[in-house]
Order: structure tokens, then sequence, then C-alpha cells
């Protein structure tokens, strides 16, 4: 920062022309070696959430005495039974439920277009210059395309689920042998990764990324759950075609920011399909659940979940998409609220503000305790 305010303003814009191609060829570099470690990387950055997410649970029992490797066996073994115990259970009937949708979507058609019909008949009777025949007839056409496109999408996802299954079983084993070793070893680990960085931005810096990801991805994960549970109940009770298939996917989507509003929309286009009084009370339930979910449930237990403006969310969402698909959607958020607030610091260092940086919480500072009793008890110091 020094160096950078002493360059007169044609010397910052020369150096600006010079970082600008470097920084781009960086870039297409690490985009090479990504996709050349995709694998990999996929592996690695699946087990590091999985490990993060069920590291909260260990440490949960380690406050009530079990031992740190006690408990990280217990919390695997539940987290492999609820799994396990979700696909032999609820999977098979939300794949049932889509096979029935899929051979349901032509007769749905139809209706839609009937539905289309005699709406127009209405409002020609009343004398309104709108003319829905030809809208009836786009949308149907349409319908019609992208039904066989799915249906040739599922075709070729049944032809190639066995092929995944056997190709992808090693990548499986591999993530949950990870998983559970850094379920194991994660304070020891992080302590080896975050001394490459400078002292005086260890502790922010891994404050920073652990508060991030913890209200992010928790913050999803309740609002996800009870979206999908509250939607699926709801459905079931207004007898909605495929409410269980409906209510869960649009919970699942949930994960993802906006993911929920997109899931509502297409949700209520199907049931317009087939009924378009039933669709308007599929919208309104869905609006009023998802406005109780994110406005009450989710900010009661964890507060302001990312502080990004909506419009870098969405810019974040379009670049991790980008980069690395849908494991880049699910870290983008996070990583931006990260890089955010580095340049926060960043800037607060170059106005020269030598405040302290702000106490830990009380839940991180809790956890960095036991991170060095743990050490401490290991006999691991932080060098080694």
């Amino acid at each position: 920062m020094t160096w950078w305010d002493s360059l007169n303003p044609s010397s910052r814009l020369l150096a600006i022309a010079l970082a600008a191609p470097l920084t781009v060829l960086n870039a297409w570099a690490l985009s090479k070696i990504f996709g050349y470690f995709q694998s990999l990387f996929i592996i690695l950055l699946t087990s590091s959430l999985l490990a993060f997410l069920l590291n909260y649970p260990v440490r949960w029992f380690e406050k009530r005495g079990l031992k740190q490797g006690q408990a990280a066996v217990l919390v695997f073994l539940v987290a492999i039974l609820l799994v396990s115990g979700l696909g032999v259970t609820l999977l098979p009937l939300v794949l049932t439920q889509a096979q029935q949708l899929i051979a349901r979507l032509p007769e749905w058609l139809d209706s839609g277009r009937q539905q289309l019909l005699t709406l127009d008949d209405r409002v020609n009777a009343i004398g309104l210059p709108i003319n829905l025949d030809g809208l009836a007839e786009q949308l149907n056409a349409q319908l019609i395309r992208e039904l066989q496109l799915i249906t040739r999408q599922a075709l070729n996802l049944t032809l190639s689920l066995t092929v995944f299954t056997v190709v992808r079983t090693l990548d499986v084993l591999l993530t949950i042998v990870l998983t559970f070793y850094l379920v194991q070893n994660s304070p020891i680990i992080w302590r080896s990764l975050i001394q490459w960085l400078p002292t005086r931005l260890q502790i922010p810096f891994s404050q920073t990324l652990q508060s991030s990801f913890q209200n992010y991805f928790f913050g999803q994960v309740i609002s996800a759950t009870c979206m999908g549970l509250g939607l699926t109940s709801v459905f079931l009770l207004l007898k909605v075609p495929f409410g269980l298939l409906f209510g869960l996917t649009i919970g699942f989507m949930a994960l993802v920011p906006f993911g929920g509003s997109v899931g509502i929309a297409t949700v209520t286009l199907l049931v317009a399909l087939q009924n378009f009084g039933l669709a308007f009370q599929v919208l309104a339930v869905a609006l009023i659940v998802q406005q109780i979910v994110e406005n009450f449930i989710a900010p009661r237990v964890l507060g302001t979940v990312t502080g990004l403006n909506p419009f870098w969310v969405f810019v974040s969402l379009l670049a991790g998409a980008r980069v690395g698909g849908l494991l880049g959607i699910v870290v983008a958020v996070p990583i931006a609220v990260v890089i955010k607030e580095i340049l926060i610091a960043v800037r607060s260092s170059h106005h020269g503000d030598s405040s302290s940086h702000p106490p830990l919480p009380p839940a991180i500072e809790t956890v960095e305790k036991v991170d060095e009793k743990r050490l401490q008890s290991s006999g691991v110091s932080g060098q080694e």
C-alpha cells in the first residue's frame, strides 16, 4: 500500500494495465489446472464441507465428556445411518412420483391447453380484446418440445445410472474415508494450513472463514429443511398431486439462494397445467411459508446469513456455476463473503485503522479453546 501511494496517477494506470493481462493469464492457467485435477478437487472440497458440518455435533459431544475420537466415530456412524435411512425410505417414493409425473405430463399439457381455451371463451364473452387461442397453441407446442427433451434426458439418465454408480463408487468411498479423517484431525490440519499466512492475518482469516461458512450453510440448511417439511405437509393437506415430490424439490432447491423462488415458480406452472385454482393455492401457500422461513425462522436462529447485497450474491452464484458447476454454486456465496471481509480489512489497514480486530463470537471463541485443548492433550504443538 505504501508503494501504491508513492505512484502518480499515470504510473498507477500503467501498473494496472500491466497487471490486468497477467491476472487473466493466471486465471486461465488455474482453470486449466482445476479442469485437469477436477475429480480430486471435488473429492477434497466435498469432504471438507461434510467434515465442516459434522464437526459441530462432534464438539457438542466433546463438551459432554466424550473423547474426540469417540465423538467423531459416533457422529460419523449416525450420519451414515441417517443418510442410508433416507435413501431406503424416502428416495424410492420420490423417484416413483417423478416417474409418474413424467408419465402424466402429456395429460397435464392437454388439460392446460383446454383450460386456456375455456378462459379464452370467457374473455371473449365479456368482450375484452384478448386472444388466448394463439397463446395456448404456442404454449402447447413449447411444452411438448420440453417434454420430449425431459423424457430423453430421463431415459439417458436411467441408462447411465448404472455406469455412473460403478465408475463413481471409488470416488464416493474416497470421500467417505477422507471425511472421517478430516473430522478426526481437522484442528491440526487447519492450523498447519493457516500457518502459511502472515501471523497477523491468521486469526482474522480463520474467524471470518469459519463464521461465513457456518452462517451460510446452516442458514441455508435450516431454511431448506423448514421449507421442504412445511410445503410438503401443506401440499399433502391440500391434496396437491405429487405433493411429496413438489415439496421436497422446492426444499432441495432452497439450499441455493434464489433456488426456492425458482422451485416455487416451476411447481406452480406444473400444477397450473392441471388446475388453475389449485395452482393459485399452491403459489399463495408457498409464498407464505417462504416469507415465514426467510424473515422469522432463519434470522432468529443465525441472524444475518451472508451480509452481501443480493446483486453480489447473484454475481457470485453465476461465477461459481461457471467455474465449478454445482459445487461452485454451493461454495460461491461464503467465498464471496470471505473476499468481502478481506477487502474491508485491507482497506481499514490502508487508512491507518490500528484498532484491534473485534473479539471472537462466543461460539467461535469456544471452538478455538477446544482446538487448543485438543492440541495440548495430544502433545502436538502449533509449529508441528
